[in-house]
């Protein structure tokens, strides 16, 4: 069954515990220079208003990742569609990297390609992405097909309301 990682951008405070658990369920090390995979901002809008935002891997449907990759070590995951990787053959060209127009992948000491897979071994034994299990708004959340949908199209028409409200306002 297919599953999304949704975030809802007014629900997060960039706390940043989502980052920490997806250090710990990665052991990533981070004194050494490595990235975590997810990340954390605040951003400051033109009238001062703050947006919060958290970020990992997109895992888009058409990945340009999975293209860019000479190796193979990047697929799409015909059961979740997530982006997985195995980079038992990976030969550290980057090109992952040069073809992802978020610049997601990241490297290890070993000089491997490396990246959010959505804690697919979580996932597999009935449990959720440790970012989503720590968020503390709930502002991540895994979610099926069905629900994505609901949520994208709620969006929409929340959207298209405020476009109306200031279309009206001038």
């Amino acid at each position: 069954m297919k599953r999304y990682l949704f975030f809802d951008s007014e629900k997060c405070t960039a706390c940043g515990a989502c980052a920490l658990a997806c250090i710990d369920q990665n052991d990533v090390d981070t004194a050494a220079g490595q990235q975590p995979f997810r990340h954390t901002f605040t951003l400051e809008g033109r009238k001062g208003e703050l947006s919060f935002y958290s970020v990992s891997c997109m895992h888009c449907a058409d990945a340009s990742c999975v293209m860019g990759c000479p190796c193979g070590c990047l697929t799409k995951d015909p059961e979740s569609g997530f982006t997985l990787y195995d980079t038992q053959n990976c030969i550290g060209c980057h090109s992952c990297a040069m073809a992802c127009p978020y610049g997601i992948p990241g490297f290890g000491a070993d000089g491997k390609m490396q990246k959010c897979d959505a804690c697919i071994q979580r996932q597999r034994a009935g449990l959720v992405p440790a970012c989503v299990k720590v968020c503390p708004t709930g502002a991540l959340s895994l979610l099926t097909q069905e629900e994505f949908l609901a949520r994208q199209e709620k969006e929409r028409q929340k959207k298209a309301r405020l476009m109306m409200t200031k279309q009206l306002d001038q």
